[in-house]
């Protein structure tokens, strides 16, 4: 397996103004791997695409994904167009990740899908999708989209872009199985991306698909410092099956290290870490990742 080690920036990210190009500038000096980008309409956060689109013409290697772009509200057709624009330019250094969106009412409504709707939107957009990106000419007919011989160019560079999911619940796995190439899960334990991904292959082989083992990611945030109260509440909302949410953030490096070994130990090779109290400026993200760079980088192979 090839041990890949890749930054994200998260919802709660302040990095969208020049800062953010600060610390695009280290990762790709530092030699991470990639750039994860999350989406909040409400929030700080950078809009993905965008910013997406910033670091590519500012690097020639680091990877760049969306962890994750809300797919239910978007034109599929448009947006495979704008993706697969961003991948040539970039030559072939996209990873898009995709999802169904928070359920919070304030993001639910801006972008306009009512929540029973959204998984159905979202299968079809992500096979209307994937024709854009292989086929001369896109014909489809579902519940929420129709084309008939519709052209879409430019193609990507890469023929086609793996597609990486996310999520742990019985109907995301079912549906990682049946429709993507990734699996990308956060705020897991190492006995939770096992039974994931035991279940997404055996639900790939019943649609006769195999999903490359080396698309077995997580995304896993860490800190230095005791988590706020609200941040803890978060976590507890989110994984009420667990008894003590704090093992889902390891805390300093030596324990992210260990737990970043339990991931590989279990089949894990593409790791998305992610700083969840946020350093407090460009200069300080700076620091953090040379920081991060001297412990983390040596885990790839």
């Amino acid at each position: 397996m090839k041990i890949r080690i890749g930054y994200g920036l998260g919802v709660r990210t302040t990095l969208n103004d020049h800062g953010f190009l600060d610390v695009v500038d280290a990762l790709e000096g530092l030699h991470f791997d990639s750039l994860w980008l999350s989406e909040r309409i409400g929030g700080e956060a950078p809009d993905p695409l965008v910013a997406m689109s910033m670091a590519a013409g500012r690097t020639s290697k680091l990877k760049f994904g969306m962890s994750v772009m809300v797919l239910p509200g978007r034109n599929p057709i448009v947006l495979a167009k704008e993706l697969a624009t961003l991948d040539r330019m970039s030559r072939g250094r996209l990873l898009p990740a995709f999802g169904l969106g928070v359920a919070d009412p304030h993001e639910q409504q801006a972008f306009g899908v009512e929540r029973s709707q959204r998984a159905r939107i979202f299968n079809e957009a992500i096979e209307v999708m994937r024709q854009c990106w292989t086929q001369d000419a896109v014909t489809f007919h579902g519940e929420h989209f129709h084309y008939d011989n519709l052209r879409v160019q430019p193609k990507p560079l890469q023929q086609p872009p793996d597609i990486w999911l996310g999520g742990i619940a019985p109907s995301e796995l079912k549906r990682i199985g049946r429709l993507a190439d990734g699996w990308l899960p956060s705020f897991v334990t190492p006995e939770d991306a096992a039974a994931g991904w035991n279940t997404i292959t055996a639900v790939a082989a019943e649609h006769d698909r195999v999903i490359d083992p080396e698309h077995f990611g997580v995304l896993l945030p860490y800190a230095h410092a005791q988590l706020p109260d609200a941040l803890l509440a978060g976590l507890k909302a989110r994984r009420p099956d667990l008894d003590d949410v704090n093992t889902l953030v390891p805390q300093g490096w030596d324990q992210l290290v260990t737990v970043i070994n339990q991931f590989i130990a279990i089949g894990a090779s593409k790791f998305v870490v992610l700083p969840i109290i946020e350093p407090t400026s460009p200069t300080e993200w700076v620091r953090h990742l040379e920081e991060s760079a001297q412990v983390l980088l040596p885990l790839e192979n």
